[in-house]
């Protein structure tokens, strides 16, 4: 495993930068990006003709230049929708969705095929083939800086027959799919000829998507329909138009379509100022307490039970959340997104309901008695700790406040400590804590989700910055069955090694859950109907990353 978790880290390294993004932190989201924009006349004017899509999707950050490099870490947010995959990751449901590729097999745990989409050509007229998925993937492999995901780390050998592309793995690794097969793939006519790809602008880009780019300026760009595109039928909108500025007053005031923040009262900030608006806020990973399993009293497993069953968590994620999410169970799943992978014999979903009674039994378990109102050690100490949130985000700090309240009722002593996110982020990695406010999972799949959160691959002693298992957990069982889930090939068992992980977050309570994150999703229906909701989970509400792909070839026009 130690192998392994060295492989997952350009992965884990990237997620733990958007991590804020991914579970929609209200002191990190889409909101802070500037001055008013000029679109909103064109596609915000109240007419019922459904026209350009105006998207929240882009800002002005770090410059609004000309790039539309899919690998680049400064190309245009929709850069995505003109280079297609091979495969979209579904991260609600941990499906991946066709696009160039039409299927995909994995004929035992080292290798996958993918059969090729034969109906697919790039915006310039020229077919596509599976040279063109080859030379990407090689590409990557000449040019590691292109390799954002690290698909190198786990692929061996990438091959082609026909309209079949063969990847073999380096080692038996099931949940690799996720991965290797999200890469975005571009025209080899056209990237072969590229001196350095690693600095290529790429200012008139040539893709499969279902848009082209149309016009570009300081302030904003456009994108038009691709009328070639194999999908064409599903893609209702015939422009986007995105803005290189998208404030929250902007967004509500200029009458988006689409957009991705957490907005305060949404129901009388948003869905009243437009007829037509509504929003959705699917869970989108875990917030957690993560202990520092280093250090008494957090070492034992009946203290951290005790804190378990000490706080309220209905209370913790209104209080945090003004009742947008709900309170998370302790199995270490994203419910009810991850509900079919759920062990049903873990009572109530994994619910924990506060029990002063129960948690003073715990404690007492641990060597913890009361005196008075106050819980104290063997030498008569009240318990003390400090729980580290970082500044600036304040549902957490809310959230955090909530836990200190109900810990001081349980007898505890905690202060809180609210580091710049910066300095966060390192006490995070270095182990620098005592509780620690954090998050998990959302990545689409059981195994990734468990792996980065409960694997020793990642343990590194404190002072030493590890990318995942912030808290230092170590159990040998736990790491079995993360290897046999990692080369498991049929369902049924890897629902039940993923049961066997569920246990050991319920019994042994390495970190214990709070509430979900939330993925904040404005929309209106104003022109297009078809958003993502809960009633029909296909696509996260996110603006980024391929996810736009399957809202695109989704929504219809009214």
């Amino acid at each position: 495993m130690r192998q392994w978790g060295k492989k997952r880290r350009a992965q884990v390294a990237a997620l733990a930068v958007i991590s804020c993004v991914a579970v929609g932190l209200t002191g990190c989201s889409s909101s802070d990006s500037g001055a008013t924009s000029s679109a909103g006349s064109s596609a915000g004017s109240g007419s019922t003709t459904a026209g350009p899509l105006l998207v929240a999707a882009d800002n002005g950050s770090p410059n609004f230049e000309r790039n539309f490099n899919p690998y680049s870490g400064t190309k245009r947010t929709m850069a995505t929708v003109i280079y297609e995959p091979l495969f979209v990751l579904n991260s609600m449901k941990g499906e991946l969705v066709p696009f160039l590729g039409v299927s995909y097999e994995q004929p035992d745990a080292k290798t996958i095929v993918v059969t090729l989409r034969d109906s697919a050509t790039w915006s310039d007229d020229e077919a596509f083939s599976a040279d063109d998925v080859t030379f990407t993937y090689d590409l990557l492999k000449k040019f590691p800086a292109l390799d954002t995901t690290g698909v190198w780390q786990y692929i061996d050998t990438v091959s082609a027959a026909g309209n079949k592309v063969t990847i073999t793995l380096k080692e038996a690794d099931v949940p690799a799919a996720n991965i290797v097969l999200t890469v975005p793939i571009v025209p080899k006519h056209i990237w072969e000829d590229v001196s350095d790809p690693t600095t290529y602008k790429d200012e008139n880009p040539v893709g499969t998507g279902p848009y082209v780019l149309d016009k570009f300026t300081a302030t904003q760009y456009t994108m038009k329909k691709n009328e070639t595109y194999y999908q064409a039928d599903k893609v209702a909108a015939p422009e986007l138009t995105l803005p290189a500025s998208n404030t929250q007053l902007e967004v509500v005031n200029n009458n988006y379509d689409w957009a991705y923040a957490y907005i305060s009262d949404v129901e009388n900030t948003w869905v009243k100022a437009h007829e037509g608006n509504t929003y959705w806020f699917p869970p989108g990973g875990t917030v957690a307490i993560m202990p520092n399993l280093t250090k008494a009293p957090f070492d034992n497993a009946d203290f951290r039970r005790g804190l378990s069953a000490a706080l309220d968590r209905e209370k913790i994620a209104d209080t945090a959340e003004e009742g947008y999410v709900d309170a998370a169970g302790q199995t270490g799943l994203l419910l009810p997104n991850q509900d079919e992978w759920l062990d049903s014999s873990i009572p109530d979903k994994g619910a924990i309901t506060q029990d002063l009674d129960k948690a003073k039994e715990y404690f007492e378990k641990a060597g913890y008695t009361y005196d008075g109102d106050k819980l104290v050690d063997s030498s008569g100490q009240q318990v003390s700790m400090s729980l580290t949130t970082p500044n600036g985000w304040t549902d957490w700090l809310r959230g955090a406040q909530e836990v200190q309240k109900e810990l001081t009722a349980a007898g505890i002593d905690v202060k809180l400590n609210q580091p710049q996110p910066a300095a966060y982020y390192q006490a995070q990695q270095n182990g620098d804590f005592d509780l620690l406010l954090s998050s998990f999972g959302g990545t689409g799949s059981i195994y990734t989700d468990f792996n980065n959160l409960l694997s020793s691959s990642f343990y590194q002693p404190i002072g030493t910055a590890t990318q995942a298992n912030f808290e230092r957990y170590k159990d040998s069982d736990v790491d079995a069955t993360l290897d046999k889930l990692k080369s498991a090939t049929d369902v049924d068992e890897q629902k039940q090694l993923g049961y066997a992980l569920q246990q050991k977050m319920y019994d042994d309570v390495p970190v214990i859950g709070l509430f979900y994150g939330g993925l904040w999703g404005l929309f209106s229906e104003r022109q297009y109907t078809g958003w993502p909701s809960a009633d029909n989970p296909y696509a996260s509400p996110a603006t980024w990353g391929s996810n736009p792909l399957l809202i695109l070839t989704n929504i219809t026009a009214k």
